[in-house]
């Protein structure tokens, strides 16, 4: 189990040399490096080469499955520093192969015109489902399912405001291609701006392409269909907490060719709209 003060160590890349940094993974039992470890890293990485401007974009693709067993070498390129804007490009790579790879984009401060889609009415967090609770109510195999959903994920923390397909183990059949949820890390992680923005990230990763899914009658954990990421972009909007509740907004246009496309708003609890997000993962249908 992965805990907010592991997530926070994992964070805090080792310089190895001149824009190069080594980034190790938790210990949560994942069979590969979990995707939204990797933007954050990077994300990290990038960051630590660039002064006085902040991310606003990244753009990244996930090229081979990354090992948990093995440390993660950050290379950074200084693409540009220009007089607005800083460019930087991150490779991953284990056993000598690139796994990962991002661009990122960074602004200095400027004032402008401003605007945001509202946010969409939903319950509370409070009002929202409440895994841990309802795990103990649940018949025993799918309680002992949901519990080890937990297990394996934190220290994020999410409460799906509809939580048919979670109660059934499946979709239950055929639902819209879109869910809302709260998320957030728990408990607290340090204060630093850095480490809440690229804790942000990395939960930007979790439960996207299960809206692609819903819409087929199928989730994730249903093992009906093998699921990656295959690419991430993310534009921060406005600074947020990753550790207080984030209400996660999620859709998805389309599918085709075993590829699943969903795009997500991040929501403050003041309404604000932080960050959105667009992603297109894998969905191909396992025989049966």
């Amino acid at each position: 189990m992965t805990t907010a003060a592991d997530l926070a160590r994992i964070l805090d890349l080792k310089p190895v040399g001149t824009d190069r940094f080594l980034g190790y993974s938790p210990a949560n039992g994942w069979r590969r490096v979990f995707g939204g470890q990797a933007l954050a890293q990077a994300l990290v990485a990038a960051e630590r080469t660039v002064v006085g401007r902040l991310p606003h974009s990244l753009h990244a693709y996930f090229i081979l499955a990354g090992d948990p067993e093995e440390p993660i070498a950050y290379e950074v390129e200084r693409v540009r520093d220009g007089r607005s804007f800083t460019t930087r490009q991150v490779v991953a790579r284990q056993h000598g192969d690139a796994i990962f790879a991002m661009l990122a984009s960074f602004h200095i401060a400027e004032t402008g015109p401003e605007h945001a889609i509202a946010r969409p009415a939903a319950p509370s967090p409070e009002d929202s489902f409440d895994f841990e609770r309802a795990a103990e109510a649940l018949p025993p195999r799918r309680g002992e399912q949901i519990r080890g959903l937990l297990e394996r994920i934190r220290p994020i923390e999410f409460r799906p405001t509809d939580v048919r397909r979670y109660l059934t183990g499946d979709a239950g059949g055929a639902l819209k291609p879109s869910q809302t949820l709260w998320i957030r890390i728990r408990p607290s992680l340090p204060d630093d701006p850095a480490i809440q923005r690229a804790a942000l990230v990395y939960l930007s990763d979790m439960t996207l392409l299960d809206a692609s899914l819903a819409a087929h009658g199928h989730t994730i954990s249903d093992g009906s269909h093998q699921v990656a990421s295959l690419d991430h972009a993310l534009w921060l909007h406005r600074p947020a907490r990753a550790d207080e509740w984030l209400l996660y907004v999620q859709d998805s246009p389309n599918a085709d060719g075993a590829r699943g496309l969903t795009r997500g708003l991040l929501y403050a609890l003041d309404g604000r709209l932080i960050a959105s997000v667009a992603q297109e993962g894998l969905i191909r249908p396992r025989a049966p």
